[in-house]
């Protein structure tokens, strides 16, 4: 009989934490919805006491999903575990996460404590989170650089004191399959106590063998597994959510093991992530990639035609995609529409079809073919709504190679009525013009950090994507755009980004 693991998602704390993938607090509660429609076991919402921020955002989650533990992560503190059960407390289903690093470089350098010293603290720590909630997990940071008779005492030490849960972190992505297999297979036999708690594993990328070693510790009895969507963490990232999740699936005779994840809402999850994030997939990245499903080799696409399972060892259909052929234009009708949605694994309301809709018929009178990249495009700006402070009215560039690009924008302000507003202003390309035209209608100081550009889709007619981040202080926006115009996407990034950082401004104004 098949066993069971655990899938513990931290998106939205350690990949939160990874350079360009911050998000704003309605784009988590969008996250952690869409992890819950996913049926992980424990979504780690963030860090609670890092700032106002991240505690209104774990407080909101908690309060919101009822079908998964929530998750909120404590240094082995009293100040933090308070803070973290202070924003857990009306949880279904709550968990407090604390950690210590336990290595004699991370005790020396970093601590400046004894190992005696963090033997005590763990103790103490444990026990104090858990007067307040059941379910404790305790992490012993940087375990694989850990003497291993230490790790033993500091496990059994962490269940003494009420710990549900022992995290074996690789928190900078140092071992390898074999010996993590073997370090899994040693707290199992030399931790006295351990048949009282689950063996959790929480594996970085910096080798490339994150996924590898999450599933050697499976292998040797692990039985809850920290990782992430597309993999996002700290540096090289963590071990990825679909991988590990698709191998147990792909490969179940090999570890006899199930989880609970529904596997069709993994493209839709990914692809939610990408949106918020700015961060694309690369195209042939494991399960999610553009590329994992495709076949262009003459040899591939006859095998596949003849038997798919000849060069496909999972279906498209198992991780949400579509095998559907049918050709998505101006002249398909409404059933046809909303039937694509549902085989890309959508389900909207009446008013959110109705929407949909009349933005397909829009874009399919500018392209031939609406490709699902291009619907995908569309629907990502569904998933997350903020108040829009300026809207675009209307814009004119004038740029040339023998002219200086001047733009001429007009925007409407929403706030309690709309005031239209206009400037012009010159830059060294088209977009550098618009968006200073932009600054001095707003009349706010911030700094652009990055614009991108991409192509949804191939042709002529593919839509641009445009991302921009904005900084204001300590603080980043990203903001998205989409046309068949890339000057026009480029426009609507910016004020997506613009509007962003004045009502999360707004937001913590008002949680003073």
């Amino acid at each position: 009989m098949a066993g069971r693991v655990y899938i513990f998602d931290t998106t939205l704390r350690d990949g939160e934490q990874s350079p360009g993938c911050s998000m704003n607090f309605q784009e988590k509660i969008e996250v952690a919805k869409q992890l819950e429609r996913l049926k992980v076991d424990v979504i780690e919402a963030g860090f609670a006491i890092a700032s106002p921020g991240d505690f209104q955002s774990v407080k909101a989650i908690a309060e919101t999903v009822q079908d998964c533990t929530v998750a909120s992560l404590s240094r082995a503190l009293p100040q933090d575990i308070d803070r973290s059960w202070e924003a857990l407390k009306n949880a279904a289903s709550p968990r407090i996460h604390t950690f210590i690093a336990t290595s004699d470089i991370h005790m020396r350098h970093k601590l400046k404590m004894s190992p005696e010293e963090v033997l005590e603290q763990v103790k103490k720590m444990v026990a104090y989170a858990k007067k307040y909630c059941s379910d404790v997990e305790f992490s012993a940071e940087d375990a694989t650089r850990t003497g291993p008779e230490f790790l033993y005492r500091i496990f059994e030490a962490a269940i003494s004191a009420g710990a549900t849960v022992v995290n074996v972190p690789d928190t900078v992505g140092y071992t390898t399959p074999d010996e993590f297999y073997e370090l899994i297979r040693n707290i199992r036999n030399n931790v006295s106590n351990i048949d009282k708690a689950l063996i959790s594993v929480h594996c970085h990328n910096d080798l490339g063998m994150a996924v590898a070693n999450t599933l050697a510790a499976v292998k040797a009895g692990a039985a809850q597994v920290e990782c992430a969507l597309n993999g996002i963490g700290e540096r090289a990232g963590n071990a990825a959510l679909e991988e590990v999740v698709m191998a147990l699936k792909t490969r179940h005779s090999v570890f006899d093991l199930d989880c609970g994840v529904d596997t069709t809402q993994i493209n839709r999850s990914s692809k939610l992530l990408s949106s918020i994030t700015g961060i694309s997939v690369q195209p042939n990245k494991a399960i999610v990639g553009a590329n994992a499903f495709a076949h262009e080799a003459g040899i591939h696409q006859h095998g596949v035609m003849a038997e798919k399972s000849t060069y496909e060892i999972m279906t498209p259909e198992s991780i949400g995609l579509s095998q559907n052929a049918m050709v998505l234009g101006k002249h398909s009708g409404r059933h046809a529409f909303e039937d694509r949605l549902k085989s890309m694994g959508y389900t909207l309301n009446k008013e959110e079809l109705d929407e949909a809709f009349e933005k397909f018929k829009i874009l399919a009178d500018k392209k031939k073919v609406v490709q699902d990249a291009d619907l995908e495009v569309l629907l990502s700006h569904k998933a997350v709504k903020i108040p829009e402070t300026y809207t675009l009215d209307r814009f004119v560039i004038n740029t040339g190679n023998t002219i200086t690009a001047t733009a001429s924008v007009r925007l409407a302000k929403h706030n309690g009525e709309a005031v239209v507003m206009e400037e012009v202003a010159t830059g060294d390309g088209p977009m550098e013009a618009a968006f200073r035209a932009i600054e001095k209608i707003v009349g706010i100081s911030f700094t652009l950090e990055d614009y991108k550009l991409r192509s949804v889709t191939e042709g002529q007619d593919a839509q641009g994507e445009s991302y921009v981040k904005i900084r204001r202080g300590a603080r980043v926006y990203t903001g998205k755009g989409v046309s068949t115009d890339i000057f026009e996407s480029g426009v609507m990034s910016y004020l997506n980004a613009l509007n962003k950082m004045i009502y999360e401004e707004k937001l913590l104004e008002q949680l003073k």
